[in-house]
């Protein structure tokens, strides 16, 4: 029996375009002087996982790609499942203390919108 993913790109949406971007961008669009401590926290952590996430595909550009000849689908789903595992490995990486940057910025946003 052999198993073919050429059937499951109609399962997966292959779009590899970051959905942290675009959550991002819609949260920093929003009025965050309303915001409380919290949200604003959720922010900042939005933010450093976001940043940890490019840093991830900058790293993984100096990583010169196998030769193996690929089909399109099976790349597709490769590179699906390659942005999924980097944006989980980000949020991960910006858990607990993370890099330090969400702090920074909660700090900086507190005082800004006089939260303090």
């Amino acid at each position: 029996m052999s198993l073919s993913v050429e059937g499951l790109n109609s399962y997966y949406n292959t779009d590899t375009t970051s959905n942290s971007t675009s959550k991002l961008e819609e949260t920093l669009n929003s009025d965050l002087s309303t915001a409380t401590k919290d949200e604003l926290m959720d922010v900042c952590k939005d933010f450093e996982a976001y940043f940890i996430e490019q840093m991830f595909k900058a790293m993984q550009k100096m990583v010169p790609e196998s030769s193996s000849e690929i089909s399109g689908s099976t790349k597709q789903l490769q590179d699906y499942y390659k942005e999924q595992m980097t944006q989980s490995f980000a949020e991960q990486a910006s858990e607990g203390e993370g890099l330090g940057i969400a702090q920074i910025l909660y700090e900086q946003m507190k005082r800004n919108y006089g939260l303090e």
